[in-house]
């Protein structure tokens, strides 16, 4: 994984002792009882334009092969059960359960999951968006989020940091929380943003249509009560970064990445 380590930040490290291609956040692996990554497209059996870990059989990939990928991921994480969702762009949010139903029936649809209970692995799969991971190291309760700009929009990252506080006790103070390979200020173009997005969201404008949503969404964790200094952010741009991840701006037809995160 060595090629993999151009112009990647401080705040992401490849794994090279993972038996598929993926990066680990400092902050996150420094706890013993959680399991993370972020995985590449690489390391799985999908043709192009799909190659080759592509995780969304919406994306027009063979269903045979999506589900051997999700095999191959949900071995590499050790997990019981790998729990996804039918990622619409809303703000619902989605408690995992032991027993529910798993990803191979039909998934809830969803852009959040919350849980507490171990080998469970929460899986979002991105090609743009953002993918933001939480933790309470205390309560020992888990959050994987897909959050595109609709979610910023809404306000999805403040309704998850407070149902895990309405469902677990959670202090937002408490939490940790990483943003993953997303669409970066570099590419982040929204060229009718007066109409779809917030007067409120003007400051994260970086130049002329181009937004900051990687800033943007560590602002809103921290007026949901998260602290500064427990946000980690992955700061790799997708579209720039197609040797690495999948980029629905940057290739049109494409596969999706996962973002997955597991209490052991």
């Amino acid at each position: 994984m060595s090629h993999f380590v151009r112009g990647i930040p401080s705040e992401l490290y490849p794994d090279p002792a993972s038996e598929v291609p993926c990066f680990r956040f400092r902050g996150l692996s420094s706890y013993h009882e959680l399991s993370h990554a972020v995985y590449t497209r690489h390391g799985g059996v999908s043709e192009p334009p799909f190659h080759s870990l592509n995780t969304s059989p919406g994306s027009g990939d063979r269903v045979e092969r999506v589900r051997a990928n999700l095999e191959i991921i949900r071995s590499a994480m050790a997990a019981q059960s790998l729990r996804g969702m039918k990622q619409v762009h809303g703000n619902d949010i989605a408690l995992i359960h032991p027993n529910g139903p798993a990803p191979s029936g039909n998934p809830t649809e969803a852009d959040a999951m919350v849980t507490g209970a171990p080998g469970i692995a929460l899986m979002v799969k991105q090609a743009d968006c953002q993918a933001i991971m939480l933790y309470d190291p205390l309560k020992k309760v888990i959050s994987n989020v897909h959050c595109g700009w609709r979610g910023n929009v809404s306000g999805l990252l403040s309704r998850v940091v407070h149902r895990m506080s309405d469902a677990f006790g959670c202090s937002p103070s408490d939490l940790r929380a990483a943003i993953g390979p997303s669409l970066g200020p570099c590419c982040a173009e929204f060229v009718t943003h007066r109409e779809i997005f917030p007067e409120a969201f003007q400051p994260f404008m970086v130049r002329e249509n181009h937004f900051d949503l990687w800033a943007l969404s560590c602002w809103q964790l921290v007026e949901a009560g998260l602290k500064r200094e427990n946000i980690e952010v992955a700061r790799i741009c997708t579209k720039c970064r197609t040797d690495l991840f999948y980029s629905y701006r940057g290739e049109g037809i494409t596969g999706r990445s996962a973002t997955v995160v597991m209490l052991k």
